[in-house]
């Protein structure tokens, strides 16, 4: 079933953050190449260092939950589009800390909120990296 939101214009400009916008290619990485997509990994290495594995366990578990609890589909952009669908800021609005109205609309199920909780893990641990490599400018 077609929604009114199911468009796949680029009709949101890309996070102004360096940590917003490698949240958002990691997601569309690992949607759209599998979960152990090695460029994904590499974008992960080099933002973590050493403490890589949280930063990919955490965006491969959001990857799985939303693909697990969504009732509809989510509309994700090609790694290199210079814009961000509808979904993708939704998506980018809840790793930012959103509550469940912003979860209800990306996957049609406010109920159930496990992809909250790991899109709200995901984000703090993308906040510490932020601090971590002074990327707050």
């Amino acid at each position: 079933m077609a929604h009114s939101h199911d468009s796949t214009a680029l009709d949101l400009p890309l996070p102004a953050r360096r940590h917003q916008t490698l949240a958002l290619v990691l997601v569309r990485r690992l949607a759209g190449h599998g979960l152990h997509d090695a460029r994904a990994t590499m974008l992960a290495l080099d933002a973590g260092g050493t403490e890589f594995r949280r930063l990919l366990v955490l965006a491969r578990a959001l990857v799985v939950d939303l693909a697990r609890t969504s009732r509809r589909r989510i509309l994700l952009a090609p790694c290199c589009a210079a814009g961000m669908t509808r979904d993708e800021g939704l998506l980018m609005a809840m790793i930012g800390g959103g509550g469940l109205d912003v979860h209800g609309v990306l996957t049609d199920d406010a109920g159930c909120a496990i992809a909250m909780t790991t899109a709200h893990a995901l984000g703090d641990e993308l906040e510490r990296l932020a601090t971590r490599n002074d990327w707050r400018r």
